[in-house]
């Protein structure tokens, strides 16, 4: 199974839900890059589990620790090694669903394509990999930040029915992390964190929608064909647990537009060509064209909830399952830092593989 993603910036996590630790190798971080623990750190604090009363109550401090990779606070160009202790995993938690297939979850197509899973909270099929994935998002976030001023910022747009239509001009970090439900809309999330409370209640879940965008993009990353940024971007976001949707710019809404309507205007400005609208959403065939980029991911309401459910076992017998252990009713909130991180980790791989392509 592929464990890896990038090609410049690569990445490898490792570790599962229950096990001892999980972690990640990421390998072509250019060398000289100023790297602390504390940066690491803030953005494993935003995924881990426990913040706020509509998340899993699962306590783990997620405490990283560089292995390799970094002397005196600067990467040395060599694979930077992140490992993060599970310190709160009770396995035994699963014990009574060892045999049963969960609905929606992946024990039924691992146990068919491997013959063998890990029981113990879905194994590498838990959200708990994705601990790598914002460890080396951080690195990645900083080379972007440093070498061209970029910035991503990913928020929740809708949980179920409620949307939030603020303006990305009026986001601020500050705005999404002053809430537990990542919403810079203040009245949109108060709607938010109840319909999670209401659900949570009643043995159930929700889903809905992050959103993302990245300003200050160069021009001219991505590739022709096969390795377009957007369809990078695609394979990122829908690489995370419970991501069943993508957009880009306009998304499936563009599709009620008429040509004349959705296309980019350019103009000059300063020298520089830019686009009047951006329905395009910052990139043009599958490359970047200066514009923000903007992309929306939707992920389906959690798997596991309290209520019972019909299922079968490995046995084929019809089974009633009721759901046990800690769990996040909404994965939303806690994508968010995610979504950022995987966003990262496909803008530094492109703009290391545009140097080399054109030494710029």
């Amino acid at each position: 199974m592929s464990n890896s993603f990038g090609k410049a910036f690569r990445i490898t996590t490792w570790g599962e839900s229950h096990g001892d630790a999980v972690g990640v190798v990421i390998d072509g971080c250019p060398p000289g890059l100023p790297i602390n623990l504390e940066d690491i750190q803030r953005e494993l604090d935003r995924r881990r589990p426990g913040q706020s009363e509509i998340s899993t109550q699962r306590k783990e401090g997620d405490k990283a620790e560089i292995l390799s990779g970094v002397f005196e606070g600067l990467s040395l160009g060599t694979p930077i090694s992140i490992s993060v202790w599970n310190t709160d995993a009770k396995g035994k938690d699963y014990e009574h669903m060892k045999s049963v297939y969960r609905p929606s979850h992946a024990d039924y197509t691992y146990q068919a394509k491997y013959g063998i899973r890990n029981w113990k909270g879905g194994g590498r099929a838990s959200a708990r990999e994705t601990i790598g994935r914002v460890a080396a998002g951080a690195i990645a976030k900083k080379f972007l930040l440093a070498e061209y001023g970029t910035e991503i910022v990913a928020f929740v747009k809708r949980i179920s029915h409620i949307e939030s239509n603020i303006g990305h001009e009026e986001i601020t970090l500050e705005g999404i992390e002053s809430n537990m439900a990542r919403c810079p809309d203040q009245d949109a999330a108060v709607a938010m964190i109840e319909a999670v409370k209401t659900a949570r209640k009643n043995g159930d879940s929700l889903g809905g929608v992050v959103e993302a965008f990245a300003t200050n993009v160069p021009v001219g990353i991505g590739e022709p064909v096969f390795d377009k940024l957007d369809a990078d971007l695609a394979k990122a976001m829908l690489s995370l647990p419970a991501c069943k949707g993508f957009e880009v710019g306009s998304g499936f809404d563009g599709t009620y537009s008429t040509g004349s309507q959705h296309n980019d205007p350019f103009y000059m400005s300063e020298g520089t060509v830019r686009t009047k609208t951006n329905n395009s959403g910052g990139i043009q065939g599958g490359i970047s064209n200066g514009e923000s980029i903007i992309l929306r991911a939707a992920f389906k309401p959690t798997a596991t909830i309290m209520s019972s459910q019909d299922t079968v076992d490995v046995f084929g017998n019809d089974v009633e399952l009721q759901g046990r252990g800690r769990h996040d009713p909404c994965v939303l909130p806690r994508a968010v830092p995610i979504v950022e991180s995987m966003f990262a980790l496909v803008l530094c791989d492109h703009v290391i593989r545009h140097r080399g392509q054109t030494g710029k």
